[in-house]
C-alpha cells in the first residue's frame, strides 16, 4: 500500500501528473493481474487490466474516498470489465491463429533467461491455478479477500452479496484448497 502519500498521489493523479498515476500503477497493476488471470483468465487478463486502468484514468477526477476505497473502486470497475469483455466475446467468436506463426514471431526479451523467470512464478502460479479451480463465488472471494487483501465489506460490495456471504465463501474455498492441498501431500508421500 502506498500509506500516508497516498492523498498527495491522488491528488497529483487527478491533476494529470503521470509519474502520480504511474505509481498507482506500479502499486495496484500486480495484483489486479493475479486477480483476473484466476477470475478471468490467462488470455483476456492483460486486455481486462488494460481497459480497467484507461477507464480509471477517465474517472478519477471523480473518485472521493482513501486508499482502501480506492483499492475496492478498481477492482469494481476490473470485475465489470472482466464481465463486459466475456459478454463482447459470446457475441464474437475467436479465430484460431496458427501457433506455428505464433511461435515465429514471438521474441524473447534480451537478457531474460525464460527458464528463470518461468521457475520465479511458479509458486505463485500454481497457487492461483489452484484457486482458478474453485467454484465461481468462493474463487471470487478468496481472491479478493486473501490474495487483494480487500475487508470484507468491500469484498461483498465488489461481489453484489451480503458480507455474511463473503465470509462462508471465502472460509469454504480456503478450507476446499487446504483439503486439496493435505490431499497432495498424502498422495507424493504415499
Amino acid at each position: 500500500m502506498i500509506g500516508t502519500s497516498f492523498p498527495t498521489v491522488l491528488d497529483r493523479s487527478r491533476d494529470g501528473d503521470p509519474s502520480a498515476f504511474a505509481s498507482l500503477w506500479h502499486e495496484y497493476q500486480p495484483s489486479l493481474l493475479r486477480y483476473l488471470r484466476v477470475t478471468a483468465n490467462d488470455d483476456a487478463a492483460d486486455d481486462i487490466a488494460s481497459e480497467t486502468w484507461a477507464a480509471v484514468a477517465t474517472s478519477i477526477t471523480r473518485f472521493q474516498g482513501d486508499e482502501t476505497a480506492f483499492r475496492a473502486w478498481l477492482f469494481t470497475v476490473a470485475r465489470r470489465r472482466a464481465i463486459d469483455h466475456f459478454r463482447r466475446a459470446s457475441r464474437r467468436p475467436a479465430v484460431p491463429v496458427d501457433p506455428i506463426a505464433l511461435s515465429n514471431a514471438a521474441i524473447a526479451a534480451p537478457g531474460v533467461d525464460p527458464g528463470d523467470a518461468a521457475v520465479s512464478h511458479l509458486d505463485t502460479e500454481a497457487a492461483l491455478c489452484r484457486i482458478a479451480e474453485l467454484p465461481p463465488g468462493q474463487r471470487d472471494a478468496v481472491m479478493l479477500r486473501a490474495i487483494v487483501g480487500l475487508d470484507v465489506a468491500h469484498a461483498a460490495a465488489i461481489m453484489g452479496k451480503r458480507p455474511g456471504a463473503v465470509r462462508v465463501l471465502a472460509h469454504r474455498g480456503l478450507r476446499t484448497l487446504a483439503l486439496r492441498l493435505a490431499e497432495e501431500e498424502r498422495a507424493a508421500a504415499g
